[in-house]
């Protein structure tokens, strides 16, 4: 192996972190040419449960993995690190609003944004923990040292919902599905674009002819899966949430990927206004980087779901506007 890398898991204890940890350490995500050195951050009182999860990293002998450390202090977790996946986040509990949700987990994203100061000159930071386009938006805004196109937030569990949504519905293979966009926050705001899809290659509305179950049924579905999810099992939905994660990497890291990721809008690319993370159709060049895919045609009806989701985040930032470095 001629490649090593160290890969930062926050959160790593939780079902999410700990769904995923084995997959990057088999040699899954990064390919078995490179080893990975992993650091486990959680809070202090979980700290213990995190040292458990390494010993179980360390019972299956992956020879693609160098190494497995546990800390409570994120300075040191992320010191040299050329990946960051923020997974940790406090969950919405009962009788939160959303505001509440975005109030507490702020500090967390101001502490670990200061942190990621001590990271690799070239890392890449992926937020998870929810709300994740507004936790990338205060970890980037703390993290001054860092380019702010090196942060994004996941919205690739939402396109995968919408793709196996639709391919159930057109009764083609999952793998037939291409093309779906989820734009904008993820929340319940976010828009599912079917309209620019594909099945097999052609129009979804040539396939599926229901236009009044895409604009409604299909949308509403996308956009409350994760509470349905949590009614059904009584937890969120932890491995479709870290299977999501391993897709958003290892789509930043195949050059030509097109797929739904939530990246910081300069205000050039489809009216969003600078200074939100939201999500686009993201397409990867080399090493990680990616561009806004500035080809996709937007109907009247996507445009103000569109909006809709804009002014969301938009309110979201002027919550936590004391928290923007």
């Amino acid at each position: 192996m001629t490649n090593t890398i160290r890969v930062a898991v926050t959160g790593a204890a939780g079902q999410i972190g700990y769904s995923i940890l084995f997959r990057i350490a088999s040699g899954e995500v990064f390919g078995k040419g490179t080893k990975v050195n992993l650091n486990l951050l959680e809070i202090p009182a979980v700290v213990k449960a995190a040292e458990g999860v390494a010993m179980e990293l360390q019972d299956c002998a992956y020879k693609n993995m160098a190494s497995v450390n546990c800390y409570d202090d994120a300075t040191k977790a992320f010191a040299g690190a050329h990946w960051a996946l923020l997974v940790g986040a406090t969950p919405r509990g009962p009788g939160m609003e959303r505001s509440d949700l975005i109030r507490e987990n702020g500090p967390i994203f101001v502490d670990q944004g200061r942190a990621l100061n001590k990271a690799a000159s070239d890392v890449r930071i992926v937020v998870v923990g929810n709300p994740c386009n507004t936790n990338a938006l205060i970890a980037l805004h703390n993290c001054q040292e860092i380019p702010a196109n090196r942060f994004s937030a996941m919205t690739a569990l939402d396109e995968n919902r919408g793709r196996a949504l639709l391919s159930l519905k057109a009764k083609v293979p999952v793998e037939d599905v291409d093309k779906l966009i989820v734009w904008g926050n993820h929340s319940s705001t976010m828009f599912a674009d079917f309209e620019n899809a594909r099945i097999k290659g052609k129009a979804v509305a040539e396939l599926i002819k229901d236009e009044n179950w895409l604009r409604t049924d299909f949308l509403k579905t996308v956009q409350q899966r994760g509470a349905e999810i949590i009614k059904a099992r009584g937890k969120s939905s932890a491995a479709s949430a870290a299977s999501s994660c391993i897709d958003h990497v290892t789509n930043l890291l195949k050059p030509g990927s097109l797929f739904s990721c939530a990246v910081p809008s300069d205000g050039s690319s489809y009216g969003i206004p600078k200074g939100i993370v939201f999500s686009f159709p993201v397409r990867t060049k080399e090493n990680g980087t990616y561009e806004i895919d500035q080809t996709f045609k937007l109907s009247q009806f996507a445009k103000e779901k569109i909006k809709t989701s804009t002014d969301e985040l938009l309110q979201e930032r002027e919550l936590i506007k004391d928290l923007l470095a």
